[in-house]
Formats: structure tokens, sequence, C-alpha cells
């Protein structure tokens, strides 16, 4: 079986609180992007083994090794072979590796037939990683909560053309970020800036990582301004970073008649 994990982008990340299990409640959207994949592969076996390319770490603590464990303690699945070639920028705050365990449950629920329901998946995806859950169904949604309460949102981007940038050799420690953080609630909440016109999110739709991430990176916050002067309508960091998005406007003439593209580049 073969499947291609794509990422997402986060629209909006407010940091509201921390809770008292240490982790901290947000408010975003997350809103799938098909510019570039992973590509997994996972068949039946004898013995379990796992052979990523393009990674720097232990395979065998990749999520898609633990996404197998996982299930063979919850159904007693026998082992697999897990190859994967890994395209998604590692951290770039655009989910790729959550992307890849929530394909991994996806693929081993019909490997083994074990038919289950989606909400079952995205229960397990939930014990992978916060925003593991959001990668079952792929489609946008706000995310609350850490990340694990998901509810369908009306939103959709196609007519527009979104950018992603990331900048050469550079990885944003997610904890690291956090700690940088002063929780706060928010005078607007996000759904509402949301349902404004896109090119009046600039300055209300906002990224609580970018006030300290700009600070000990300025390459990504130039990256943001530079997509602003390319005529991005709006622009943001994407979860923790590294990773800039810009979208911009198109039109039916400029589009000839295909489907805007979204375009990712490393610089």
């Amino acid at each position: 079986m073969i499947c291609y994990p794509t990422p997402k982008i986060n629209i909006g990340l407010n940091v509201l609180r921390k809770r008292e299990d240490g982790f901290h409640d947000i408010e975003t959207l997350f809103y799938p992007v098909d510019a570039f994949h992973d590509e997994l592969s996972i068949v039946r076996s004898k013995t379990f083994s796992i052979n990523i390319e393009g990674a720097y770490w232990n395979p065998m603590g990749d999520i898609t090794a633990k996404a197998w464990r996982l299930m063979a303690d919850e159904y007693g699945i026998g082992p697999v072979a897990i190859r994967m070639i890994k395209h998604i920028p590692v951290g770039a705050g655009l989910g790729g590796g959550s992307a890849d365990g929530a394909c991994a449950l996806g693929m081993l629920n019909e490997l083994f037939e074990l038919n289950l329901p989606i909400e079952r998946l995205e229960q397990l995806a939930g014990r992978l990683g916060a925003d593991c859950a959001f990668f079952i169904k792929g489609v946008p949604q706000w995310g609350s909560g850490i990340g694990d309460i998901l509810e369908p949102a009306d939103i959709d981007l196609s007519d527009y053309e979104i950018r992603i940038a990331i900048p050469s050799g550079v990885h944003v420690n997610t904890a690291e970020a956090y700690k940088g953080l002063t929780p706060h609630e928010t005078s607007e909440p996000l759904r509402e800036a949301i349902s404004l016109p896109v090119d009046q999110w600039s300055g209300r739709v906002v990224n609580d990582f970018e006030a300290t991430v700009f600070a000990s990176h300025p390459e990504i916050a130039a990256l943001k301004e530079q997509m602003y002067r390319d005529g991005a309508i709006y622009a943001s960091m994407s979860g923790s970073g590294a990773a800039v998005y810009g979208i911009f406007s198109t039109t039916p003439r400029n589009l000839g008649g295909r489907s805007p593209k979204m375009s990712i580049f490393e610089v």
C-alpha cells in the first residue's frame, strides 16, 4: 500500500492559556495544502522493519513506527515493513510528521481489514500527536484545545494562489517557541476575523509565535515581508515556523482555466 501524506498551514494561531497538564490551549484554522508530499509504503512482513530516506533521526522512533505499535497493542496486527521518503521539510510548522502518522494509521486499518470508522482513527491519531487527528480527514478544520478538538470549517481558498517559502537550514524547536510566549485571550475571536475577506486578514489574523520566533530568526520575518512585497494580500508563518506562506489574488484570465497553484521554494 502506498500513501502520499500532504502538509497543512495554520491560518491564525492564538495561544490562549497554559493548562494544568503543561500544554497550551490554542485556537487555529488547519488548512490542507498539496504542493508537495512524503511517500509512504507499508506491506505485511514476517518481522517489523522501517526505512526512511531524507531523515536524520532513529527510524524506530518515527511516528509511523509508533502508529504501528499503537495498532499492534490495540488490535493485535502483525508485523509490517515501512518505507518512507521524506519531502515535507522537518521543523517547518507544516505538520509533516503528523501527516505521516495519520496516513500510517489509515493504511494499517485497510491493510489488516480492521474497518475502523473515521472517528476511531481520529481518536488513535490524537494519541500520536496534538494535530495528528486533523490529517485523518485532511479538510479545513478549526482546531482548539491543544489542537486535538476539531470542527469543520467552511472555508475555500481555491480562488487564490498559496506560496510557501522555507529558509534553508532553519529549524524551529516548538518547545523553545512556546517558552517565549505569554498566553493571552484574544480581543477578537479567530473565527470572526477569518470570516472577513482575505484582504482584511492582515493585522487581525495573527500567529502568536511570530513575535518570539521572528526575534530569534530574523530571516523568517524577512520572508514574510518579502511575501507582501511580492503582492501577497495576506502572509503568515505556519505553526511555530519556519515556513512562511503568502496568499495571492488570482483571476480566471491569468489562471488559464487551471486550478490555482500551490508552490513551495527554499531560500
